[in-house]
């Protein structure tokens, strides 16, 4: 029989692992590490900011949204890497991909802090 962890144990071990991963992209990653710069100088500004709770909850979830995402296309594009170097169609198209939810989060992001800047 397998001993699993359960309850307080698999929530600290589920920690760890979680810490562990941020460090990780930390140290790997260049856009992870731009992207928390960006967070850290755009966070303060959000809860500063004269605008209502909810709109400030929005400018900072666009935040977080982009370093989910990053993480996410990180994963994939290790995974990928893992499976092999050398290059493949459907490799390329799952980092593209990865890349391009990226993309379309900071496009997402820019527009909504965009919006709520130009109608202060």
């Amino acid at each position: 029989m397998v001993n699993k962890k359960t309850g307080f144990r698999r929530i600290s071990a589920a920690t760890g692992y979680s810490i562990s991963g941020l460090k990780s992209a930390f140290i790997s990653e260049a856009a992870f590490r731009q992207e928390c710069v960006l967070f850290l100088v755009l966070f303060p500004v959000a809860l500063l900011l004269p605008v209502s709770y909810s709109t400030k909850l929005l400018l900072v979830s666009t935040l977080f949204l982009v370093l989910i995402v990053e993480l996410i296309n990180s994963a994939i594009e290790a995974t990928v890497d893992r499976i092999g170097e050398e290059h493949h169609p459907l490799s390329a198209k799952a980092k593209d991909i990865g890349s391009a939810a990226v993309f379309i989060c900071l496009i997402f992001m820019a527009t909504v802090w965009g919006i709520t800047l130009w109608s202060m």
